[in-house]
């Protein structure tokens, strides 16, 4: 027993150093592929995703994405525990119905380096690799990492992938409602049309928008989102 938990202790060790190692890796360089996109290969729904450096982001894309799925993303380190408690209170009482929490940080945990689900062990490692993303990444890689990997649509990743697809143009060009459009369907990329929006996601454009603006003067958020 004592010989197995041995190995199975070095084993946990190298996985650890490993994990630490492609986290620093990505810091630099945008993962070749991810599970969720692999899995959409699986599915049928193909993959259609092109990175692109944050200079080639419209500040609009990125500001748009903030102010749809984190605004207290240039404050915390990595979770917004009330937005995580309020999910919680509301999942508990709606059975059908599921609202997430999760920060840009976490967001870019699963999609970067885990698996779509809801499992204890996801969240946990979720966690895990939050912490680390948080304390290796500025910032501006973070946000910069979610809007090349996020799902936009059924089979598309990424904001350069979305722009091309939905406006026929690039992600540096994107308009505030353009940008809106793609940031409001995020809840549920494989669901909501961003172009032709229905009525819901034409509202929620307007609510994202209203956000933007009250969002653009914040300094901390202007240092994120601005081009360099």
């Amino acid at each position: 027993m004592k010989k197995f938990l041995k190995k199975a202790g070095k084993v946990i060790l190298w996985m650890l150093a490993f994990h630490l190692v492609y986290t620093i890796f990505i810091g630099f360089v945008n993962p070749p592929i991810t599970l969720t996109m692999a899995g959409s290969l699986l599915r049928g729904d193909g993959l259609k995703r092109d990175y692109v450096s944050g200079k080639n982001i419209s500040p609009n894309a990125r500001l748009a994405v903030i102010a749809s799925e984190d605004q207290l993303f240039a404050e915390h380190f990595g979770f917004d525990w009330k937005s995580m408690q309020k999910a919680l209170e509301f999942n508990e009482s709606n059975a059908e119905k599921v609202r997430g929490g999760s920060t840009i940080s976490q967001q870019v945990a699963k999609n970067v380096f885990l698996w779509q689900g809801r499992s204890y062990l996801r969240k946990g490692l979720e966690a895990y690799c939050t912490f680390w993303i948080e304390l290796l990444y500025p910032k501006r890689r973070i946000l910069e990492l979610y809007l090349n990997v996020a799902e936009m649509g059924k089979g598309i990743y990424g904001v350069e992938a979305a722009a091309q697809h939905y406006f026929k143009k690039p992600a540096s060009k994107l308009t505030q409602r353009e940008a809106a459009a793609i940031a409001s369907c995020l809840p549920a990329p494989r669901r909501y049309k961003v172009n032709p929006p229905s009525r819901f996601i034409s509202r929620r454009i307007s609510w994202v928008q209203r956000q933007m603006n009250h969002l653009a003067g914040d300094p901390a958020i202007k240092k994120i989102i601005e081009t360099r």
